[in-house]
């Protein structure tokens, strides 16, 4: 596999500069060029209504279901029915959530875990009001990658579905979601992965992970602020409620999960990032288009964000005052360069602060993975310091920001 053109690469992006280095991709990536032209295209030539029989409507139809279909190929799904798209993982999962109730009912279960961002946890938790049981699946003290082992108990007859990560936000481990799936699917039951940190970094497949539900932000994955959310079909006509309007049956399908229609031209925009992959696998000499490129430059992605991940822990795990929160090593196959840290008696937010004027751009706090912090314990209210590289940041980047906190550390010495 070539290594990777980070000057092609920074290309495509056009907010990036020496000025200022993004570390904080974890909450946002920046936005790929063919994303940005996309969106141009849609509002100075189709920015009408869906629906009518006029050239410039089927035309806009037909963007919004290419839009559909680029998501479709990033998930590796069967068909673009099973895409839902919204504005954010959050929403879609609190839809996915009132939309399943409706064909539940009380003392149902549902499991959801300790660990998980908490948009992937409240809205199963609030089913509560309507009489479904929630257990939690609490991970192990000491580990930071659940396994089956630990769900198994809480798993019977009554279980509907469980909620998990696929990707911690504040570990960066890549969890083995397939493991838990067959568990989950002997039990007769639903899994609903939360993929947010786990897309900008690798290729999804959600039939190699046999998902029933799983759902990312298109906005972390050089996108615009758009997300989605992958159903296999059967269970979205079978087993999900209407959401929209009376008169849409439920075998509307995704649009019944659609209330108010997705924002068109970010919908469109999503050929745009299928386009950038095109073009990274082109740039390294593969001639490769739609899934064949996701796979490719997913894999080349891998193995620069490892190098990257080697470097900014390599220096963490030399400082005898540091706690790497997750994983120490930086094997591509068991995390991602989502890397969370404190330092012994120094506020998180107090470090993060002093980064700040050197023009690296990372952050403190618990990222709405508010239950996992707590429960980690770790002694500072600020909760953890993270860095969270993606493909586009160089090794520099990282070299600016050991810089500034080994400065950070003479001082404090």
């Amino acid at each position: 596999m070539p290594k990777l053109d980070l000057a092609y690469v920074r290309k495509q992006f056009p907010a990036l500069t020496d000025d200022v280095a993004f570390l904080d991709n974890a909450g946002g990536s920046q936005i790929a060029r063919p994303v940005f032209d996309r969106i141009s295209e849609f509002m100075f030539s189709a920015n009408v209504q869906l629906g009518a029989t006029y050239s410039t409507s089927v035309a806009a139809s037909r963007k919004v279901a290419d839009g559909r279909a680029a998501l479709a190929t990033l998930l590796n799904a069967d068909r673009a029915e099973e895409v839902v798209m919204g504005a954010t993982a959050t929403q879609l999962f609190d839809q996915l959530a009132q939309a399943l109730v409706q064909h539940w009912e009380p003392g149902d279960e549902v499991v959801v875990s300790n660990f998980d961002h908490e948009a992937n946890i409240g809205p199963w938790r609030r089913l509560e009001q309507r009489g479904i049981i929630v257990k939690t699946w609490e991970l192990p003290i000491g580990e930071h990658r659940p396994g089956p082992e630990s769900l198994a108990p809480l798993l019977g007859p009554k279980t509907r579905l469980v909620a998990m990560t696929h990707c911690s936000n504040i570990f960066g481990s890549i969890n083995d979601v397939r493991a838990v799936a067959d568990l989950v699917h002997d039990h007769g039951a639903m899994i609903c992965v939360d993929g947010v940190a786990y897309a900008p970094h690798r290729a999804i497949d959600v039939k190699a992970l046999d998902a029933d539900f799983y759902g990312f932000s298109v906005y972390k994955t050089y996108g615009p602020h758009h997300a989605a959310l992958y159903g296999k079909y059967h269970l979205l006509r079978h087993k999900a409620g209407n959401l929209n309007h009376y008169f849409y049956g439920e075998d509307r399908v995704p649009n019944k999960l659609e209330p108010g229609n997705p924002n068109y031209e970010l919908a469109y925009s999503c050929v745009g990032v299928i386009e950038y992959l095109e073009g990274l696998a082109a740039a390294h000499g593969i001639n490769a288009k739609g899934r064949e490129a996701v796979e490719v430059a997913f894999n080349m992605i891998a193995d620069h964000e490892a190098a990257l991940c080697e470097r900014m822990l390599a220096y963490l795990r030399r400082r005898d005052d540091v706690t790497i929160v997750g994983d120490p090593s930086s094997d591509r196959d068991a995390r991602v360069p989502t890397i969370s840290f404190v330092i012994e008696g120094q506020s998180s937010r107090e470090i993060v602060e002093a980064v700040d004027p050197s023009g690296v751009g990372i952050r403190f706090g618990d990222f709405h993975s508010k239950r996992l912090v707590q429960a980690l314990d770790l002694g500072d209210p600020d909760g953890v310091i993270r860095v969270s590289a993606v493909h586009y940041n160089t090794f520099n980047e990282i070299d600016r920001l050991i810089e500034r906190l080994e400065s950070l550390r003479k001082k404090v010495s």
